[in-house]
Order: C-alpha cells, then structure tokens, then sequence
C-alpha cells in the first residue's frame, strides 16, 4: 500500500476531487478487489513457482528474449513516470505546504529543482545501501504516520466546519456539495465515468496489483502463502479507506475554497487545506509524513528496479558467471541511474491539466500487452514466445499512437462511429488494446504454437499451505467495495 501512495494521491488525486466529483475514487477502492485476486489467485502460483521477479516467471514460461523486453519495459515506464511524478508532487507539495519559496526568497522553479534533488538523493541513498528489509522496515514506519496524518486532516477540517463536531461537518458538505459527492461520474463526457470500471479499469488494477512487479515483490518476499495473502488482503481493507484519505479532502476543500482557486489551481488544493486546519505543533511531524511518503514510494520503486535489472540484464544476458556481490552492485549502479535520470526530468515535467491523470495514461501504456502475456502465460499452455514478444513490443506502440500521437484524429473518428460528441476515455482504448493484444496471440498460437508445453513446478522454497480466513475476508471486501458504490450512487 506505501509503494502505491504518495505525494501524487495526497495532492494530485485529492486535486481531481477539487476539480471533479468523487467517481475518482475508483482508482482506490476497485484495487481492493484486484487485491483479493492478488491474495487468492496469483500469489499462491508466485510462491510455488519460487519467482523474485515477474520477467522471471516470463522466462520460464516464454523464453529468455521475452523476459529481457519485459524487464526494459519495466524499468523504462518507471523511469519515464512513476519516479519522477513522485518527485514532482513530493517537491511540490512541500513547497506549497511550508511556503519554501517565499521564506528563502528563491524561485517556485528553483525551489522545485533543489526539493527534487534532495528528496530523490536521500531516497536513493537509502534503497541502494538499505535493500528490500530497509525499505520494508521504512515503510512500515511511514506508513504509520502516513494514516494518522491522512486521517487527521479531514477530521480536523470537518469538525472545523461543524464547529467541533466532525459529523456534522460531513453533513454539513454532504448536503451543501451533493452532486460533488455522485461516485458513478456517470454524466456525458465525465472525467471518468462508471462505465470504465468494467473495461479498461478491470485491466489497469489487475495488471498494476497483481503483476507490476514494484507492487508485488512485497508479497513475494512473505515467509509464506499465509503471512502473504494476510498481508495483501490487509491492504485491501486499507484501500477502502483510501477516499478517505486522497479523495474527501478534495471535496472538503472544494467547499471551503471553491471561490478562492480556480481549476487550474487545483495542485494547491490539499497543501491549503492542511494549512486550514493543522495546528502548529503538528506542522513538523506532516512534513516528515509528507517525506516519507515520497520516500516510500520512490525507494521501493528504485529496489524494485535493482532487482530486475541485477537479475532480469546483468546476470542473464551481460555476465552469466558474476558473483553474488557483483550483481547486487550492478542493481545498485542501475538504481542510481534511474535516480538521477528521474531527478533531471521531474522538475520538466508540463504540470497543467490532471497530472494524476497524466500519470495513469503513461502508465496504461504498458499495462495492456503486459497483462495480456502474463495471463496468457498462466492461463493457456500453448501460446508461444513469438506472439509474446510481438504483443509485449507492437502493443505499448499502438496504445501510444492512439492516445497520443494520433489522439484528435482516434477521436474524431470515435466520435463518428459512436455517434457521441464526447471523447472516449483511454480506459476504454486499455481495454481495446488488451483485448486485440489477447486474441492476436491466440491467433499467432493457432498456427505457430509453442515448441513445448509449460509445466509449473513446486520449488517448496516456501509453505504455500493457505490462510484459511482468505477467502471469506476476500469475500467480505468484495462486498464492502460493491456496498460501498451502492451507498453513494446518486
């Protein structure tokens, strides 16, 4: 859960809350129940398989050349997005919190330039010398911190507005903001609306909770199927509280401030909020949740990413002999060039329009193709390494073409065949993609299947013995998710 949350959801997603309406919480609340699919259905194959990375698993079910593509686009998307929009946020949130810029006299850019490279310098620091116990330990602290602070603050602004009473302050928004408050975002040409969470939202949260490896080397590294799946199902129930967290203060900013920022100002929503309302001897404990919070997204990302490098290029492809130490070095040399190369390029980066948003897109790039080849790898035998291959480089391709590059003509010519005036959302190109990633590999397999059929094996590196409470708290937070939009259908 501390890998996923950051900076970007404090302020960016609680942003979108500003902007728009609280349908953004389903990037929170729908991953619980790809969670519970992480818990019952993927983890107890890692664990029996033995697998430290997802490009590992590839290899054994593709070949080596499969793995090798997987892991750059690994290391490229988090490069190219989730490093650097962590720093982004962390170093702008900071600066809008604590008014850095205007106490030092420096520029908003500069201020940005020196909070990027400090942030990201420490965060490396600790990754490339600490590993995965420290940044496990480190979470965890953070963690801690990172729910009594996100708590706080809506419980503060809202006893603020009920003048002591925190329920009635939430009524008192409820009643006065109530379309603010409609979680289907069903209305024409929403920023995102109900439909998406039955196409192209299913593929985001299963690929990102289930098979990105940053998120899932957590649960690889559980002593056993149990202690993992209690784990993951653990963040699950956290995940409910989420809108909470990164997507009421938005609302809650929005009522108190709608006359004061307009929408291109939605970035200060939550630092102005938090200033509201938080006493000032809690002003240092949030900048060190605020910290932390980047830090326990961007060391993890970087552990993560020495991993695949260290296992999935240096020791498979460049040095097959290397010795134990040897390896971890070349992860850590990979760590610190991704550092530096996400420090260089966060304080670039076009902060205009949902940056939240932007993120997922970049993201979504990757996503499709590489959910279609992993569960493909699972759930068929016969699909071979060439289709693979062929998807994991021709689909980020196309899905780059039809967001990006082509978008105004893609959307045209949606808008022609839909007979709709509004833009269809990427989600639903995701889900297009997936699918047309999905049966172009079927149909290659059907005249050039594999060579040999895929047998997993049991390593028993690990007791994969189940948790026998799994499934019926999977259950239950299924149920609260659904009950959960139910209750704020409008």
């Amino acid at each position: 859960m501390l890998t996923n949350l950051s900076t970007e959801h404090l302020i960016g997603l609680n942003g979108d809350a500003f902007n728009q309406t609280f349908a953004v919480t389903a990037w929170e609340t729908t991953a619980a129940l790809a969670m519970v699919l992480m818990a019952l259905y993927f983890l107890p194959r890692y664990l029996k398989s033995g697998f430290a990375t997802i490009p590992q698993f590839l290899k054994a079910r593709y070949d080596g050349q499969t793995r090798t593509i997987a892991t750059l686009i690994f290391l490229f998307s988090y490069v190219v997005a989730i490093l650097p929009v962590v720093l982004l946020f962390g170093a702008t949130g900071i600066d809008s919190l604590f008014d850095i810029s205007q106490r030092t006299g420096l520029s908003p850019n500069v201020t940005k330039w020196i909070l990027v490279w400090g942030i990201g310098t420490l965060g490396s620091v600790y990754a490339v010398f600490g590993g995965l116990r420290a940044v496990a330990i480190s979470d965890t602290i953070n963690g801690i911190g990172f729910l009594i602070a996100g708590l706080l603050i809506p419980i503060l602004a809202l006893a603020m507005i009920g003048h002591g009473n925190a329920f009635a302050g939430l009524e008192t928004v409820y009643t006065e903001e109530h379309p603010k408050f409609d979680i289907t975002g069903d209305e024409p040409g929403s920023f995102l609306p109900f439909s998406v969470l039955f196409t192209g939202m299913i593929v985001n949260q299963i690929f990102f909770w289930c098979t990105n490896q940053s998120i899932v080397q957590r649960a690889l590294g559980a002593q056993n199927l149990a202690e993992g799946q209690k784990g993951v199902l653990l963040a699950a129930f956290f995940k409910l509280l989420g809108p909470a967290v990164v997507v009421l203060p938005g609302v809650i900013a929005f009522h108190l401030f709608k006359d004061d920022l307009s929408s291109d100002q939605y970035l200060l929503a939550y630092p102005m909020l938090v200033k509201e309302v938080l006493p000032s001897w809690l002003v240092g404990f949030f900048a060190a949740v605020m910290v932390g919070a980047v830090l326990s997204t961007f060391n993890s990302v970087l552990n993560s990413s020495a991993t695949l490098f260290s296992e999935g290029i240096y020791h498979a492809l460049l040095h097959r002999d290397a010795s134990g130490p040897r390896i971890v070095m070349s992860g850590r040399v990979c760590s610190v060039i991704l550092a530096l190369a996400a420090m260089f390029a966060a304080p670039l980066i076009d902060t205009s329009g949902s940056l939240y948003n932007y993120l997922q897109k970049i993201n979504a790039t990757f996503f499709g193709p590489m959910l279609a080849v992993i569960l493909l790898g699972f759930l068929t035998k016969r699909v071979s390494a060439l289709s693979a291959k062929i998807v994991l480089i021709a689909g980020p391709a196309a899905f780059f073409l039809l967001v990006f590059a082509f978008e105004t003509p893609v959307q045209a010519f949606l808008h022609a065949v839909f007979q709709t005036q509004y833009d269809i959302h990427f989600l639903h190109l995701l889900a297009f993609v997936f699918v047309v990633s999905v049966l172009f590999m079927l149909t290659v397999s059907a005249f050039a299947p594999a060579k040999s059929v895929y047998t997993p094996t049991y390593t028993h590196d690990v007791d994969v013995t189940p948790w026998r409470f799994a499934k019926p708290v999977g259950a239950a937070i299924a149920a609260s998710t659904v009950l959960f939009y139910f209750l704020l259908a409008q």
